[in-house]
C-alpha cells in the first residue's frame, strides 16, 4: 500500500500523505511513494502539484523517530541524503508545487513544506523544527531553506530554540503565504493552483527556473537568467497565442503547453 495518494483534476494534481495513524511521519517508505509520485507526473497534462496530508492532525509531523533512533552514523548520512535528494526533487520540479499544510508541519514535515513553491496552512496548523531537541539537527533541507525563507536571525532563533510557530506567526515572518479556516484549505489551495494553470505554463515554469538560479547569483548574472528565459517564451506557440489574444482584446485564452 502507497502512503501517498495520487489524484489529479483537470491540470492539478493531488498528492497526498496517507500514514495518518503515524502522523503522516515521512520514514524511508514514505519519501520512496514520494520520489515515485514525482515520477508519474506528467508535464504535458499537470501543471501544479498540490501536496497534503490525510487526516485533520498533520500535514506531516516529522521524520519516523522510531526508525532513526538506532541508526548509524553512516545510515543517518544515507537517510539524509535520500530525504534530501527527494526534496530537492520537488522544489525543482518544472512546475509551481503547493503546499496545503493542515495541523502540524515539524521537522521533516516542515522541511517538506518548505521545498514547494508556495505554502497555504490551515488556522491550526503549527511548524517548527524540533530536532535540537532530540540531540540532532535538521535532516532534510531545514538549516538552509528556513534562512532563505524567513531570514538568517529568525532561522537561527526558531531552530536553535525548537520554538514552534503557530499559523499566525508563520503567515507574519513569511513562512506561509495565507491562512485559512481547516476547511476552506483545500480549496483555497486548489483555487490558486487552477489560476496558476490558466496561465502559459511554459512561461510559468520558465519564471519558476529563473527565480530558482537567479536568487542566489550576483544580481547581473540573475538578470542574465531572466534574459534566457524571457527570450526563450518567443520560441513557444502560447507566446504567439498570447500576445494575439492581447492585441485581438480576446479573453479566455488556452494555452497549449507548446
Amino acid at each position: 500500500m502507497s502512503f501517498v495518494q495520487s489524484s489529479q483534476e483537470g491540470s492539478i494534481l493531488t498528492l497526498t500523505l496517507n500514514r495518518p495513524e503515524a502522523l503522516n511521519a515521512l520514514n524511508a517508505q514514505v519519501l520512496a511513494d514520494i520520489d515515485r509520485a514525482l515520477d508519474a507526473v506528467d508535464l504535458a497534462s499537470v501543471r501544479c502539484v498540490l501536496f497534503t496530508g490525510a487526516g485533520e492532525k498533520a500535514f506531516a509531523a516529522g521524520a519516523d523517530i522510531a526508525a532513526m533512533a538506532d541508526m548509524t552514523p553512516e545510515e543517518a548520512a544515507a537517510f539524509s541524503r535520500r530525504g534530501n535528494a527527494v526534496f530537492r526533487r520537488i522544489e525543482t520540479l518544472p512546475c509551481p508545487t503547493i503546499a496545503a499544510v493542515n495541523g502540524y508541519a515539524l521537522g521533516g514535515g516542515c522541511e517538506l513544506a518548505m521545498a514547494c513553491d508556495i505554502r497555504l496552512c490551515a488556522e491550526n496548523a503549527v511548524f517548527g523544527q524540533p530536532e535540537v531537541t532530540l540531540g540532532i539537527t535538521p535532516g532534510f533541507g531545514g538549516t538552509q531553506r528556513l534562512m532563505r525563507l524567513v531570514g538568517m536571525g529568525r532561522a537561527k532563533e526558531l531552530i536553535y530554540s525548537a520554538r514552534n510557530v503557530k499559523a499566525p506567526e508563520a503567515l507574519s515572518m513569511g513562512l506561509v503565504n495565507g491562512v485559512y479556516p481547516a476547511e476552506e484549505l483545500l480549496p483555497a489551495a486548489k483555487k490558486l493552483a487552477e489560476r496558476i494553470a490558466r496561465n502559459a505554463p511554459l512561461a510559468v515554469r520558465a519564471c519558476k527556473a529563473a527565480m530558482s538560479e537567479g536568487v542566489d547569483l550576483p544580481m547581473d548574472e540573475a538578470i542574465d537568467a531572466e534574459v534566457r528565459a524571457f527570450s526563450g517564451c518567443f520560441d513557444t506557440q502560447d507566446q504567439k497565442r498570447g500576445m494575439q489574444a492581447f492585441l485581438n482584446k480576446q479573453k479566455n485564452i488556452e494555452f497549449q503547453n507548446n
